[in-house]
């Protein structure tokens, strides 16, 4: 291919077809991926390879490495085709797919209002750059063996590899690479900072490459809509095979997402975008709820935000069916103990979850991959907003193998975690062996007065909370003759402990475990769901939740999170007609992330069977939510069919929301399966600011240039005694010499460092007495300007209430 927009149509599969030359009607997977895909499948890729053209054994052996030169990305395709049997890879125009959002509206205006006259209208906008772009996971060729694959080549321009892994359905397999290029003759190429503040004036630098062999004059133009830009316009010559890096000056105003058009004549122009941060302090004022009726909510934003930065969010949560689908595609990421655990929970009680909310395809699907040695007879892509069961059981896989690793030499709380998990999966010898073992392990470690667990320094309510954990792993193994004599046997001693120690249970967060892990019945039980409504608190929309009193810990000793207590609370109180249940859950749905879910592996796993078990009935097909500010309409948005399979955000800006203001959100028709969260949020200004002997002092350079070296100072009075982090914040492009660092670490001056885009954390050590902490490490500015830094702060790691802070320095970078 000879540049974007145009045509591939090679047959890249003979090298394929000439190791399966007897075969006969065969399936065939595509996929294209690009960078990191292919370092994941390199070795897959030369196993399969057979026994290709001495250059596509080349281009194997260079699949999985780094490359030898910048920008070659990768396109894989995984096949099964017959002998000889040539498979096109049509290149759509990658033109035609523009731009997406906020980058397509500035491509189509910048074409429109022909800023550039002729030349603008002509150039179309290279706006879309996905890395994997291609994953097509079954294609079927025909009876000669030759199928086609219509492909959208993105915008990047660079050099792709094919890579095509083939299998007959006799088992037979082969593969091969080929590679295709995507450049012009001239293109132009911003190169953007990762972020810029509010109130930067940053030197972008704009290069501009010639691929052809004679010099080309042409005309360069630099959009930026809702900043300034200072040199936007001129005139570039560019010689023969030769490349030229023009400088424009971008000065942002306020923040938000910003996108940036460069145009050469009418031979080239890219859209790419980047965030600009606001400057100030950033404050929240949240809320949550369902959406059985309006709710009306006050909140009280900040009076002196900055210019730009009061913002709204509200997200709705589409009961338990859209929070089961997140956590299904994120639950696999996690590689703590406990997160492991509930991953094996979740993947192994999601076909029955599925099919009690209503869906049965995914369901089924789900039962045949988590089944070894079973699968799909005719597997097919997900609807929009269905369950992805590959991905759910490419993830099974994951935390089956950290579920092995944890339970190499476990300890009973670890066990006690892993068991309900494993025990989920009773098709899969392996997880049944393995909770089996652990269960037995827990069981074993019950003591003569019918406790589980403890040690020194244990106080009686984490012992109690840890026995309620055993009985739950215990229980789940009564699934054998011997499992249920076991599980009998420790529920009975449990139950007598727990009874003995009912005096000594104080909190709602003790008796809710107690409750939920179903060791207690008749007026013990009573008595527990009465002081766990007791200890139940509500919020002004109405929603309840069940506060963590102080000292309360968990079986691990931590403190457990508030998502956890109420989730515990739902357990804990279901069935019971005078419990609030359906206001917990509200509580719950309206602390969800799609991301993290609620937190940690135990609240996860405590927190979805809470919300799967309150909201099953299924939703309208359509549902219109609106938000209000003083009944003016600031936000709305639909779900259809497909989308009430997902959670819904919402997102504006909200100027003017300083001070009270009365915020409705509301569903129409009402649904009471609908859970929301809205949040406010604002910057304000920095100040000085020191809390309990905790001082902080920055000193940063005076006179930095692009490419050297320069010194950033930090000082610090602190207490004795206490492990401490400073965060600095940096400014766009300026990146730490990870050296310096280490060299502070060796020196002893700081425990740990970390560093983000914008941002250096440093841990230290307790200090002593009147011990005073100064440390020098170096910074290398990469971008030239007026640029902002961001806060700097100083906590204690035990008391994350006491922060001192150090407001923003402004940086001049020659």
């Amino acid at each position: 291919m000879g540049c974007p927009g145009g045509a591939m149509n090679r047959s890249f599969f003979a090298g394929v077809g000439c190791s399966l030359a007897t075969l006969v009607g065969l399936v065939m997977f595509v996929a294209l991926f690009g960078d990191n895909v292919r370092r994941l499948f390199g070795a897959s890729a030369q196993a399969l390879a057979g026994e290709p053209a001495p250059q596509a054994t080349k281009s194997l052996r260079a699949f999985g490495q780094n490359l030898a030169y910048d920008g070659e990305q990768e396109v894989m395709a995984d096949a099964s085709v017959t002998a000889g049997a040539p498979m096109a890879l049509e290149a759509m125009p990658s033109f035609a797919n523009k731009t997406r959002g906020a980058l397509s509206g500035l491509a189509t205006e910048a074409s429109s209002k022909g800023g550039g006259g002729a030349e603008a209208d002509a150039t179309p906008s290279r706006a879309w750059f996905p890395e994997t772009f291609l994953f097509e996971p079954l294609v079927v060729t025909d009876a000669s063996g030759a199928a086609t694959v219509p492909v959208r080549v993105p915008d990047r321009l660079t050099q792709w590899r094919v890579l095509a892994l083939a299998h007959s359905r006799s088992g037979a397999q082969s593969g091969t690479v080929t590679s295709f290029t995507g450049t012009l003759p001239t293109y132009v190429d911003p190169v953007l900072p990762a972020f810029l503040r509010a109130g930067d004036a940053v030197r972008m630098p704009v290069q501009v490459m010639n691929t052809t062999d004679t010099a080309v004059e042409a005309s360069l133009k630099v959009e930026v809509p809702g900043a300034l830009v200072e040199g936007g316009s001129r005139t570039v010559r560019v010689p023969a095979r030769g490349s030229v890096v023009e400088y424009v000056t971008v000065r942002v105003a306020t923040p938000g997402q910003v996108a940036v058009r460069a145009a050469l004549g009418a031979t080239d122009a890219v859209v790419r975008d980047f965030p600009v941060w606001s400057t100030g302090r950033p404050v929240l004022e949240t809320r949550g709820g369902t959406l059985a009726a309006p709710r009306s909510l006050s909140l009280t934003g900040a009076v002196d935000a900055q210019p730009g930065s009061e913002r709204v969010r509200v997200r709705v949560f589409p009961g338990g069916l859209g929070v089961l689908r997140l956590e299904l595609l994120n639950a696999s990421a996690r590689e703590d103990a406990a997160g492991v655990a509930y991953a094996l929970l979740l993947a192994g009680r999601a076909p029955q979850l599925l099919t009690a909310l209503g869906e049965t395809r995914s369901a089924e699907a789900l039962k045949a991959l988590s089944t070894p040695g079973q699968r799909l007879k005719a597997p097919v892509p997900p609807e929009p907003g269905e369950v992805d069961v590959e991905s759910v059981r490419t993830g099974l896989m994951r935390a089956t193998q950290r579920a092995l690793r944890w339970s190499r030499a476990p300890d009973v709380a670890t066990a006690a975690l892993l068991a309900e998990g494993a025990l989920a999966h009773p098709d899969n010898p392996v997880l049944a062996r393995l909770g089996a073992r652990l269960a037995a392990q827990v069981a074993a470690a019950q003591l003569p007065d019918g406790t589980c667990q403890g040690g020194s320094g244990w106080t009686l309510q984490r012992l109690l909370v840890a026995t309620a954990d055993c009985t739950r792993a215990v229980t789940a193994a009564a699934v054998t003759p011997e499992g249920k004599r076991r599980a009998a046997f420790f529920t009975a001693r449990a139950s007598g402990a727990l009874e003995r120690n009912r005096a000594h249970v104080k909190d709602g967060y003790t008796a809710a475990a107690l409750l939920a892990s179903g060791a207690v019945t008749g007026s013990l039980r009573d008595s527990l769901r009465e002081q766990v409504r007791d200890a139940v608190q509500r919020r002004d929309e109405g929603a309840a939740f069940l506060p963590v009193e102080e000292g309360v810990v968990d079986a691990a000793g931590g403190t457990p999170t508030e998502a956890e207590a109420t989730a515990l609370a739902v357990l804990a109180l279901e069935g019971d007609a005078k419990a609030p249940v359906a206001d917990l859950g509200a509580a719950l749905l309206a602390s969800y992330e799609p991301v993290n879910g609620w937190g940690s592996g135990r609240a996860n796993r405590l927190a979805l069977q809470a919300v799967v078990s309150l909201f099953r009935e299924p939703l309208p097909a359509q549902v219109r939510v609106v938000l209000e500010r003083d009944g003016q309409v600031i936000t709305e948005g639909t779900f259809d069919a497909q989308a009430l399979r997902e959670v819904m955000s919402l997102e504006a800006a909200a100027p003017g929301s300083g001070g009270a203001h009365t915020w409705t959100v509301r569903a129409e028709p009402a649904v009471p399966g609908l859970g929301f969260a809205l949040a406010l949020s604002a910057a304000v200004p920095w100040t000085q600011q020191a809390q309990a002997g905790l001082e902080l002092s920055v000193q940063v350079p005076s006179d930095a240039k692009v490419g050297q070296p320069s010194e950033v100072t930090l000082q610090a009075s602190t207490p004795s005694g206490l492990p401490l982090v400073i965060r600095h914040g940096l400014p766009a492009g300026v990146h730490v010499d990870t050296a310096s660092l280490e060299a502070l670490v060796q020196e002893g001056k700081v425990a740990s460092w970390a560093r983000e885009d914008g941002a250096v954390t440093l841990r230290l050590h307790p200090r002593g007495p009147g011990e005073p902490f100064q440390a020098r490490f170096r910074v290398i500015p990469t971008l030239a300007g007026t640029l902002q830094g961001g806060a700097s702060s100083l906590m204690a790691l035990s008391r994350p209430d006491l922060v001192s802070y150090v407001p923003p320095a402004t940086w001049a970078i020659r």
